[in-house]
C-alpha cells in the first residue's frame, strides 16, 4: 500500500548530483538524480551521458566526490 501511495504522489523535490572542479571554483557538472544520487542514464542526452561518465572517471584528479543537492530549478 505504501508503494502505491509513492507512485500516486511522487516526491516533488528535485535533486542534482554535482561534481565540482578541484581547480576552477566556477566549473562543475550537475545531473538530475534522485535523493540517493542515482542518475538515470537513459534520460540523459548523449552529450550529458558522456560528461557524466567523464566526471565520474576523473574524481579525485579533476573533480571532487559528487554531492547530492537540492536542485535550484526543476528538471
Amino acid at each position: 500500500m505504501n508503494s502505491d501511495r509513492h507512485l500516486q504522489f511522487p516526491d516533488r523535490r528535485h535533486y542534482e548530483l554535482r561534481f565540482t572542479s578541484l581547480f576552477d571554483a566556477g566549473r562543475a557538472y550537475a545531473f538530475e538524480c534522485d535523493a540517493q544520487g542515482h542518475v538515470d542514464l537513459d534520460r540523459l542526452s548523449a552529450r550529458a551521458r558522456l560528461n557524466y561518465l567523464y566526471a565520474r572517471s576523473v574524481i579525485g584528479r579533476e573533480f571532487s566526490m559528487p554531492e547530492v543537492r537540492r536542485s535550484p530549478r526543476p528538471h
